[in-house]
């Protein structure tokens, strides 16, 4: 996978989903969070468009409690609107 495209996304959207059903509907995540304001992150490209989900100043290594497990807001980022389209798609087909 070339992590580079998922460098410099922004937020396109939101949605709410427990961690553990999130893992289950797309899997463990493929990328680093930062180490700081995010815990986990996965990255995703269908028909060129890139897209991420990623917690954001909500998990344990930002507010310093609970654990990813206990993560239930997402951010999608992406280049482009279509970020949402994808991230939509990949959580219905599961």
């Amino acid at each position: 996978m070339d992590y580079k495209k998922f460098n410099g996304t922004s937020y396109r959207g939101c949605f709410k989903m427990p961690y553990a059903k999130l893992v289950e509907a797309i899997g463990e995540p493929n990328l680093i969070g930062d180490g700081y304001k995010t815990d986990v992150e996965w990255g995703f490209e269908r028909d060129g468009v890139v897209a991420t989900i990623y917690n954001w100043k909500n998990g344990p290594n930002y507010i310093g409690l609970g654990t990813v497990e206990d993560i239930d807001d997402w951010n999608v980022g992406g280049h482009s609107l279509d970020a949402m389209d994808v991230v939509s798609a990949l959580l219905m087909q599961r």
